[in-house]
């Protein structure tokens, strides 16, 4: 009986292996012929949709999901894959964040964090890079790749989209005081709305032409 249940373990670590193995692979694929937009979305609804929307208008954007992001996304209704079919998804599913290398070998001109949950705001402005979308933010700035982020807690009071109604939230006093901090960062560029969102977009894309 345990012959079996040893065979069995083996089959489901090579398939886990094998499943590990083509993530990476398909991670580190040939180098786009001009740097292009990361864009990293996060685990809120905030903006949600606006955001996505202006994903879809441009040209040249890969996607990156923190595992709340992912989760959030198909909450709200959308598939994941949708918003770049010509793009790359990458999905938070390897403790060492290996997309980042795709910011060393200079494939991306900047990188836009929105929606940015208060959670991973506190981690960038604190240096905490356990996640994808952490771990990216900090390489870019390692690399002197500009960010923009949306942060989801930039006023006393926000008025949010939840899944099946609107919500008001009140941000915390730490949540508005480390939006405070990430806006004094080096190339790093804070919005508070979805129009900020855009119109630093094509901002960003316009010193680039």
């Amino acid at each position: 009986m345990i012959k079996p249940i040893l065979f069995l373990l083996y089959v489901s670590s090579l398939a886990k292996f094998t499943e590990k193995l083509n993530y990476l692979r398909n991670i580190m694929q040939a180098r786009p012929e001009r740097p292009r937009v990361a864009w990293a979305v996060t685990g809120s609804g905030h903006y949600l949709k606006e955001c996505l929307e202006i994903v879809r208008e441009l040209d040249d954007v890969d996607l990156f999901y923190s595992r709340a992001g992912e989760e959030v996304v198909r909450m709200y209704g959308y598939d994941p894959k949708e918003w770049v079919p010509e793009g790359r998804v990458y999905r938070d599913r390897a403790a060492s964040s290996p997309p980042v290398g795709l910011f060393y070998r200079g494939d991306y001109h900047t990188l836009v964090v929105a929606p940015a949950t208060s959670n991973t705001v506190a981690k960038m402005v604190l240096g905490i890079s356990d996640t994808l979308v952490t771990n990216i933010f900090a390489q870019a700035g390692k690399c002197q790749v500009p960010a923009i982020v949306l942060a989801c807690d930039s006023e006393p009071e926000v008025d949010t989209p939840a899944p099946d109604r609107i919500v008001t939230l009140w941000p915390r006093q730490v949540d508005l005081e480390h939006t405070r901090r990430l806006k004094t960062f080096v190339d790093t560029t804070v919005v508070d709305d979805s129009e900020q969102l855009l119109a630093a977009v094509h901002k960003r894309l316009a010193e680039l032409n």
